[in-house]
C-alpha cells in the first residue's frame, strides 16, 4: 500500500465489485499453494491497483479480446468452470465509468497473468466518503427509464448495472411476454430487447408494445447476437429504432443514448 491516504471519485460499491472480481478470477485459475498480489501505487496524478497472480495464464491470442461480454478465453482445459464469461466485461464498463481503464498482462500459459486498474487521483477530497450503492456527481442525475430484456439473466443485471451507474433508472425482463408486461408498468423511454427470446420473440414484443397507447414514444433499441441483414431488415419491420449487435460496449450504448433526443417521462 501507499505511504498517505489515496483518495478517488468513485462509487465505493461498484469499485468494491470491480477488485472482488479481479481477485477472485485470479484464485479461479491459481492453483491451491499459488501466489496472489494486490498492490497499490501512486503513479503521477493516476492510482494504479495491480492483481497479480502465477496461475495457468493467458494465451497470447486471448488477450485483445479478454474484456469482451461473453468472451471465455480458456486458460486451462483442466481448470475450466464454465461461466458466461461477463465478468471482465462489467469490471472494464465500470473501471471507464470512473474514468479510468483496466489493462491486462500475460507471459503465456502456466506463466500468471497481471490486472492493473489505473483511476485518476482526487486531488483535493471535499467531504467524506460516499455512503454503499451511491453516486458521486460524476454519474450525472437520472436521465431516461431504461427496461432491459434478455433471457440471459446475468447479462441482463449486468448491463442495467452499467446503465445505472451512469444515472439511468434500469429494469430487466427475461422473456417477451414479461417484456411487453414490464413495459406497461414502467412505460420506459428505452427497451434494450433481445430478439431471440423464449416463448414470445423480441420481434413480437416489440409489435406488441408499439400497439399501446404510450408505445409509439418509446426509443426500442435491438440489442442482439443476430447481425444479417435479414435481422435488420426484420427488426424496421417490428418497430425498432435502432439494431445493436451484441457485444455492444458501454460507451457506445451511453453514446447512443445521450444523442436520443427524448424527454423523460
Amino acid at each position: 500500500m501507499p505511504p498517505r491516504s489515496v483518495y478517488v471519485d468513485g462509487d465505493r460499491t461498484r469499485l468494491a465489485q470491480v477488485f472482488a472480481n479481479l481477485l477472485n478470477n485470479a484464485a479461479k485459475y491459481t492453483d491451491h499453494g499459488g501466489r496472489i498480489r494486490l498492490e497499490v501505487e501512486r503513479q503521477g496524478s493516476d492510482v494504479v491497483v495491480k492483481v497479480t497472480d502465477n496461475g495457468s495464464g493467458i494465451a497470447p491470442e486471448a488477450l485483445p479480446r479478454l474484456f469482451e461480454m461473453f468472451s471465455q478465453a480458456a486458460r486451462s482445459s483442466a481448470r475450466s468452470q464454465g461461466g458466461l464469461g461477463i465478468g471482465l466485461s462489467l469490471v472494464k464498463g465500470l473501471v471507464e465509468m470512473h474514468a479510468g481503464r483496466v489493462e491486462v498482462r500475460s507471459d503465456g500459459p502456466g506463466k500468471g497473468s497481471e490486472f492493473s486498474v489505473r483511476l485518476p487521483v482526487l486531488l483535493s477530497p471535499v467531504g467524506g466518503p460516499l455512503e454503499n450503492g451511491e453516486c458521486g456527481e460524476a454519474c450525472g442525475g437520472c436521465k431516461y427509464r431504461v427496461l432491459v430484456v434478455d433471457d440471459n439473466e446475468d447479462a441482463a443485471l449486468s448491463l442495467a448495472l452499467v446503465l445505472k451507474l451512469a444515472g439511468h433508472d434500469a429494469r430487466t425482463a427475461s422473456d417477451g411476454l414479461e417484456a411487453v408486461e414490464a413495459a406497461e408498468a414502467l412505460r420506459p423511454d428505452v427497451v434494450l430487447l433481445d430478439l431471440g427470446l423464449p416463448g414470445l420473440s423480441g420481434y413480437e414484443a416489440c409489435r406488441r408494445i408499439r400497439e399501446q397507447p404510450w408505445g409509439s414514444r418509446a426509443v426500442i433499441i435491438a440489442l442482439t447476437g443476430w447481425g444479417h441483414e435479414d435481422d435488420k431488415r426484420r427488426s424496421r419491420e417490428a418497430g425498432f429504432n435502432f439494431h445493436l449487435v451484441k457485444p455492444a460496449g458501454p460507451d457506445s450504448l451511453e453514446k447512443l443514448l445521450g444523442g436520443l433526443l427524448l424527454t423523460p417521462a
